[in-house]
Order: structure tokens, then sequence, then C-alpha cells
């Protein structure tokens, strides 16, 4: 695991073939790092990229580093080309994409093998959890890939298009037995949205306390289903569930439905009703920066939280999350989007676009700037959205409060010592 570990120079030289696992757009840019040095070390050895955004990137990767590039259900098409490169057969390999030859992103139900983590480092090299004066390790795993929803800004609607497979639960529970006997005490689901398959989940989470009784988790799912599925998450909470991801994006009913996200403000603050009744904190991701935002929607957006006493649920970074538009992206197919798109910057994995109100990218810049020197300096949650806030203030041309930013009703919430992005 390039995040965490150093590759080991010999094991690349003498690789025959390395695939790399490019599931997100961090990921994709240590990927493409990781081919750059074994192009260098090893020019033989066959390399595959595979996962959502090696699939959305093909054209780029297979021009400047891939041999092969697979997307969707990617473990039955690498199968098949290692043991047809094996065979020496240089035919097509059905889901696999190459220099000559593009395939469609392989989506047949598979049969899911228990994950081997082996070889990659222990829970207590990863993210922990940090609640009540305590952090412990946490895991990770995936009870569903794919997603029913059709976000237009979310990447994996070009290659799933609403449909998305249940991983059996003895596949799900032995992933996580064999996390927590490494260490963890709590788990991510990691699920684009959790609560697809609600029963599913339920079953899995009712199996989960039953073997682990002290093992906590938290999971990702949409406003929309908070809402459809509240009886649920009071049992979520006996359960073990001590914080739930939510990708509320914005609080501009216009920004929210350029995307098509499926909710409006006011579900926002019903979906934090739920929670807050069945005992269970809300971390919001955001998307603050599109095309669509202005300077008063930032400002109501930072209003928003400070009001709902969501100042220490907010991860910093999510304050200065600029949309990203990568090749393939449903937004692009928007009748709108040839008024703001730019060109594909390939080699950065997305379309440029220019915001018409030049003060809200020279706003977004300067917020990642501070957000980065405060997350490096370890500044409390407060300091930072009192300098997120004084900056937009000093954007729109209002005045700064005078007062600090409120202390929230809310207790301070259950985290992860990383941030993680809806």
């Amino acid at each position: 695991d390039t995040a965490v570990q150093e590759p080991d120079e010999s094991t690349l030289a003498a690789a025959d073939l390395v695939a790399i696992s490019v599931p997100m757009h961090t990921a994709l840019r240590l990927g493409v790092e990781l081919a750059a040095r074994i192009r260098r070390r090893n020019p033989r050895a066959v390399l595959v990229f595979y996962g959502l955004y090696a699939w959305l990137n093909a054209d780029y990767l297979l021009r400047e580093w891939a041999d092969f590039v697979i997307g969707g259900e990617y473990e039955e098409p690498l199968l098949a080309l290692i043991q047809a490169l094996e065979r020496g057969e240089p035919g097509p390999v059905p889901g696999v994409s190459d220099r000559v030859h593009r395939a469609s992103p392989s989506l047949a139900r598979i049969d899911f093998p228990e994950p081997d983590r082996s070889d990659l480092p222990p829970p207590r090299h990863y993210a922990h959890l940090v609640m009540d004066g305590r952090i412990v390790p946490a895991g990770y795993t995936e009870t569903t890939r794919g997603c029913h929803h059709t976000c237009l800004h979310c990447p994996i609607v070009p290659l799933y298009r609403g449909r998305f497979f249940a991983i059996p639960r003895q596949v799900v529970l032995a992933d996580i037995r064999r996390q927590v006997r490494q260490g963890a005490r709590h788990i991510t689901f990691g699920d684009p949205d959790f609560l697809n398959g609600p029963t599913h989940s339920l079953r899995i989470c009712q199996a989960l306390h039953e073997e682990f009784p002290e093992v906590t988790f938290d999971f990702t799912t949409r406003i929309e289903h908070i809402l459809r599925h509240r009886e649920l998450f009071p049992e979520f909470r006996r359960l073990g569930c001590v914080f739930v991801v939510s990708a509320v994006e914005s609080v501009s009913d216009l920004v929210l439905e350029k995307i098509d996200k499926g909710h409006r403000k006011a579900d926002i603050v019903e979906a934090l009703r739920v929670l807050d009744e069945a005992g269970i904190a809300m971390r919001p991701s955001l998307l603050p920066f599109t095309p669509w935002t202005t300077l008063e929607d930032y400002l109501e957006l930072l209003d928003f939280i400070e009001e709902q006493g969501l100042i220490e649920h907010v991860d910093p970074v999510h304050f200065s999350i600029r949309l990203l538009v990568p090749p393939g992206s449903a937004l692009l197919d928007r009748p709108d989007a040839a008024e703001w798109i730019g060109p594909l910057d390939e080699a950065s994995f997305t379309y440029t676009w220019t915001h018409p109100d030049p003060r809200v990218d020279r706003l977004q810049q300067q917020v990642a700037t501070l957000v980065e020197q405060a997350t490096r300096e370890g500044w409390s949650s407060h300091t930072t959205f009192a300098a997120v806030r004084a900056l937009a203030c000093e954007a729109a041309g209002v005045a700064i409060p005078a007062e600090p930013p409120r202390r929230g009703h809310r207790p301070p919430p259950p985290r992860l010592t990383e941030s993680w992005f809806c």
C-alpha cells in the first residue's frame, strides 16, 4: 500500500506484471507516481490500472503509462488477463482495455473472494477513531459496490450507471474478523452508500455486534436515505454506530439541483434531527465550490454550519473542496455544460473550469491554503472556522463578525484521524 509503505525496489525490478488499484482521485495520483518509478526501474513490466479512476482516465493512462486498464468489477477480468498473458495469447480480454481495444466496465456479478490482507500493514498504520478521549485503530470494509443513485458529479455513475452489487455477508464478516484480530476496534464501512441495501447492511451490523460487541462503526449514506430509513438509526446506534458521513455538499437548493443530489436544505435539517434523536453524530462532507456557487451561498453555508452546531463536525479540508469533473462525468451531459466547462487537463485527471465570478476562485485558493496551514499547525476547529469566515466576508465585501463562532449545542463528535471524502 503505497499510501503507507515504501515499495520494495527489488520486487519492482523483478515483477513481470504490476496491477495498480486506483479507486479514487488521490489513489490515481499515487498510482501514476508508482508507474513512473516502475517504468524507470523495470521497463519490461506489464502495467495494469484498475478501479473507478482507471477507467475514467483510460485514454491518458494507456497513452502514457498503462498497458491495460480495467473498470467496474475487476477481479475476473484481471485474472483472465493474467492467464491470457501466461498463455501468450495477445487477443482482447473481455472487460480489459488496451491501446487498440476499448472495453466497457465489467458489470457481471462475481463470486466475491474473502479479502486477503496478510501482506498489508495492520490497522495501527492507518486511520484511528478518536472518541471520548480514546484513540483506537480503525479498520475498513465494504458491503456493496457501485451505487443505486446517479448524482451527476459522482465518479461512480459513468461506470455503474445506477447498479450496485451486494457483497455476501460471510465475506464481509470474515474481512472484519481478520482486522479485529489485527487490532481494529472500529470499522468504517466505505460503501458509496451503505443504505443502498438497508436490510443487507443491518444484518451485517447485527452480526458484527453479536460477535464483537465492543467494536464501533461508521458508514456513509445520503440525506435522502437518512430520511427514508429513519426507523433504522436507533438500532444502528444500539449496534455501535458512532457517526454517519453524509454528502451534504451545499445548502444552496440551486447547486443541489444542478448536481441532481436528491435533497434540499430543509432535508438536511430534518436528517440532523433524525440522527440527533438516535444519538448518532453526522459528519457532513461538502462541495462548497462549484460553477454555480456564489459568495452569498458560501457565507450561507458557513452560517448554517454555525447555527446547527456543526463546526466540530466538519473536517476543515471540506471548506475548500472544488468540483472535480473527470473524463466521462455525467455533468458533461448537462445542457449548460458548454457555458462553464473548459479543456481536459489529462495529467490532473479533470476538466478545468473557471467560475464566472473571479472572487469565488480566489476565495477557494485562499481557503485551501489556510486549511492546509491550520491542519499542519493543529488549529482548533473554531479557530479554523473563524479564519475561513473572515476570508469569505472579505471576499464578499461584508463585515467580519465581531463575535467568535458560537459553541454548538451538540457534543464534540467522534472522528477519524484522516478526512474521509464522500
